[in-house]
């Protein structure tokens, strides 16, 4: 089943418990909390205290996503906060392996993103260790960009040698979907769909739906 989970650096940040429930109530699989450090990428955004409250607001899972440099320092932070999910940057570990184990000891599942201009072999060796494959089709550290059309050929090409190693391992696609280009990672072979201003950027319930109904097309 093909999961949405939007993205809450869109949703209006004075009102994120009523903007989360909203997306909740109208089916969203997944909640994804981007946080940054300003140093991995030049925005900042949130931290663990957020994460907690948010974890108190739903029960859906939380695809927590670092942004940072050296994630390590942090993963027993963000695990103990109530993350599910907790994606790392290959472009940003010192030691890709050992970030992995130590989300692993906490139980949690461990996810590895990388940037559009990372090439796939960076990731190669680590594939069969995660449980989640993040693939930016935007530059990481601001919301509301456009998808990166050279993006698609790495979801395929992540797609085949998942489906073909037999990997029980999600690929998701974060960056610049929107329900008008959302086929294209579909087709792909993503199944996990970050939507962030595509969500929460109007009518959140409505948007939601209209995400859910495009997945059941694939």
């Amino acid at each position: 089943m093909i999961k949405l989970a939007p993205s809450i650096l869109s949703a209006d940040f004075a009102n994120i418990g009523r903007d989360i429930e909203k997306a909740d109530k109208a089916g969203s699989d997944w909640i994804h909390v981007d946080v940054m450090d300003g140093m991995f990428v030049p925005n900042i955004s949130i931290g663990i205290p957020v994460v907690k409250d948010i974890r108190k607001t739903t029960d859906k899972v939380l695809d927590v996503h670092l942004m940072v440099q050296e994630p390590i320092r942090y993963v027993k932070q963000f695990a103990e906060a109530g993350s599910d999910y907790i994606t790392v940057h290959v472009e940003a570990c010192e030691d890709v392996a050992a970030t992995i184990d130590a989300i692993h000891k906490m139980d949690k599942k461990a996810g590895l993103a990388l940037n559009p201009e990372t090439p796939l072999e960076d990731i190669a060796p680590f594939i069969s260790m995660v449980d989640l494959i993040v693939v930016m089709t935007v530059h990481p550290g601001f919301g509301g960009q456009s998808y990166i059309d050279e993006c698609t050929e790495k979801i395929e090409i992540l797609s085949a040698v998942i489906e073909g190693e037999g990997y029980d391992c999600l690929l998701e696609v974060d960056g610049g979907v929107k329900l008008d280009n959302v086929s294209i990672p579909l087709e792909a072979g993503a199944n996990v769909i970050v939507a962030g201003s595509a969500v929460f950027g109007s009518d959140i319930e409505e948007n939601v739906k209209a995400f859910k109904s495009k997945f059941e097309q694939f």
